[in-house]
């Protein structure tokens, strides 16, 4: 009798142990990756769109956990090998792919940021993308750069989640599982208090500010300044609060228990509850923002409980699913959303890299058309990705298709083979010093052998390391001659920030050598300018934009311009932007062309007035939005060069 009654329990344990299929889930992942690919092709179409990737993170939270608390009641134990081979089975196809395409993608066709994009595949392949952009400064709201990888770090927060859950999960499962649902009142404690300290040590200063400006928006960490805010945007340990809100929930509401207890029939109050959700998850995605658009600060209501309510707005989502009775968790399973869902982690891996390839840089709103066109890509490369590699490789089908593949496909993976090793040997081989337009054109000369040399007769034998010839009665002595190197030729160079980064395609086009930077303040420009100057040599211009980002004295403008007083012309341009110190840097830039003969001024503040709804808004219009935008720009330098204007489109 007592032997019946155990395998009774023990069958009913199975029985709740099992995760059934949740098509509604399915669903929520649907939503979350339509507002992320929204909120990364336009921040003005859904400013806070990037919280899909916090539903992400409960939604995996409380999947994950659910997964081992099943296993742990079925066998008495939790394989870590077979948990994490289907972790990998499941990520790494796509992931290799999206790696391999744009390294690909910059070999063969824009060699420039390779350098710098080594560090962000090696961060890839070893899941510490997040880390990575928090030791290098790639604040995640940057402009400039050309960073198709960016969006790895959330994928980073998951997989240190898939690698260190499972042995926490083994040490709590010891404990028994009645002392589940107190465990999971720990966890969503533990949140909390994740979320409290979030909030304490945020610092909402000017995001594209530096360490020397702001101190306390920095903390020092092994020599380096980190950004604190980015921090906590990119930190596993500020994310991770989401992840724990989910695993405590999956403690205190499994679905098969809940089904079958005295909540079986609450469906209609789940409806309300998830009603609830939705709605909070659309509102904060419409209200909220990263960083405010008139401000340049983060936005403190998100990380002062922001995305702790997107958690909980999701839990309430996830509990009406779950329990099989509401009518908002079978529309979230509705077959469209089903089958989106089912490949949002492609779309998300490729929609990015699409996107960058397409406007170049990261920041730039897509218009309409090109948004149409980068989700048709995204689409495609989905789908191929899903049905020929993700899947056959989840089933352990792949090997086998392969040993039966015709010749032509056979061909075909040899030829992404190869293309695979020149592109990874590329990517070795490339020089991360190679960081601006300038830099690049440098090396790439000296690699081909193209810098001019001067050759100098030398009066002096002793001033040579060249051995001396001996005379010979009745032939002339050769006087030794040193090689020493001249400056390179640039026609024009440009320095300045990331509004002029935004330009930077569009100037180059147009013969101007440029050198933009992020963040980059008046002493560093004035460093960067001269170091410059001392290299090569500006035969005909330089553009100066400096001011955005900080006040500026008028002692270094000052010095600016005397450095580039053998310059026969410097174009200086006024800056524009929501800040305090605007107005001062403008009337020492407009001062300048008194006190130097060869400075222009091109007055970006007054152009950029006459073009408002070109400029972006989600950062108060500092930055260029449009292709209008960018010819504006441009044409107000060459305007000032005296060149040929750009005609409108």
């Amino acid at each position: 009798m007592a032997s019946t009654r155990a395998s009774s329990t023990q069958a009913d344990r199975a029985q709740i142990s099992r995760v059934p299929y949740l098509p509604g889930l399915d669903g929520m992942r649907a939503l979350a990756v339509i507002a992320v690919m929204v909120f990364h092709a336009n921040h003005d179409w859904l400013p806070a769109g990037f919280l899909g990737v916090e539903v992400f993170f409960v939604i995996s939270g409380y999947l994950i956990t659910l997964l081992l608390i099943g296993e742990h009641e079925r066998s008495g134990a939790v394989s870590l090998r077979a948990f994490w081979g289907r972790r990998f089975r499941r990520l790494l196809p796509a992931l290799y792919l999206t790696l391999i395409a744009v390294t690909a993608y910059c070999a063969l066709f824009l060699r420039d940021p390779l350098g710098k994009l080594r560090g962000d595949v090696v961060a890839a392949l070893f899941y510490i993308s997040n880390w990575y952009q928090i030791w290098t400064g790639q604040g995640y709201s940057a402009l400039s750069d050309f960073v198709p990888l960016r969006h790895l770090w959330s994928l980073a927060v998951e997989e240190q989640f898939y690698l260190i859950w499972p042995v926490v999960m083994i040490v709590l499962l010891r404990k028994g599982h009645r002392r589940l649902p107190q465990i999971g009142l720990w966890l969503i404690g533990i949140s909390v208090a994740i979320s409290i300290a979030t909030a304490v040590f945020f610092h909402g200063d000017f995001y594209t500010s530096g360490a020397s400006d702001f101190p306390d928006a920095f903390v020092g960490l092994f020599g380096r300044s980190i950004d604190k805010n980015n921090f906590l945007y990119l930190g596993t340990i500020s994310r991770c609060s989401g992840i724990l809100l989910g695993a405590g929930f999956a403690m205190l509401w499994r679905p098969l228990a809940v089904r079958r207890g005295a909540a079986r029939n609450v469906g209609r109050t789940l409806d309300l509850f998830a009603a609830v959700g939705l709605v909070g998850l659309a509102a904060l995605m419409l209200v909220y923002e990263l960083t405010g658009a008139t401000s340049g600060k983060y936005y403190a209501p998100l990380f002062r409980g922001g995305f702790f309510l997107t958690g909980v707005f999701t839990l309430f989502l996830i509990a009406a699913i779950t329990h099989g009775g509401s009518v908002i968790g079978k529309l979230l399973g509705w077959k469209v959303l089903n089958y989106v869902g089912t490949r949002s982690y492609g779309l998300y891996l490729f929609h990015w890299p699409i996107y960058q390839i397409i406007r170049k840089q990261a920041g730039l709103a897509l218009t309409v058309p090109k948004f149409v066109l980068a989700i048709a890509c995204t689409l495609v490369v989905t789908e191929v990705s899903y049905r020929f590699l993700e899947m056959p490789v989840r089933r352990r089908e792949l090997f086998g298709r392969l040993r039966n593949a015709q010749p032509r496909l056979l061909v075909g993976l040899a030829a992404v083979g190869a293309l695979t090793g020149y592109s990874a040997v590329q990517l070795a081989a490339a020089d991360v010093t190679c960081s601006n337009a300038i830099e690049c054109a440098s090396q790439q000369a000296a690699a081909e052998n193209t810098l001019p040399t001067n050759t100098v007769a030398s009066t002096d034998p002793t001033a040579s390391t060249v051995p001396q010839p001996t005379a010979v009665p009745g032939e002339p002595t050769t006087i030794p001659t040193t090689t020493l190197p001249v400056k390179q030729a640039f026609p024009i160079i440009a320095i300045g920030e990331s509004v002029m980064a935004g330009a930077l395609d569009v100037m180059s086009d147009n013969g101007i050598q440029v050198d933009a930077r992020e963040n980059r303040q008046g002493d560093a420009a004035l460093a960067e300018l001269q170091a410059t100057l001392q290299t090569y040599d500006v035969t005909e211009a330089l553009v100066i934009q400096i001011g955005t980002n900080g006040p500026v004295s008028s002692d270094v403008y000052d010095q600016m311009m005397t450095a580039a007083a053998a310059v026969p012309r410097v174009v200086v341009m006024t800056v524009k932007a929501p800040k305090d110190w605007i107005a001062g840097n403008n009337a020492l830039i407009r001062a300048l062309p008194a006190k130097f003969p060869n400075v222009v001024l091109a007055d970006w503040e007054a152009t950029a007035a006459t073009i408002p709804d070109e400029l972006s808004k989600a950062d108060g219009g500092v930055h260029l939005n449009s292709g209008t935008a960018l010819r504006a720009y441009t044409n107000l330098i060459l305007g000032a060069l005296g060149k040929p204007l750009i005609p409108d489109a």
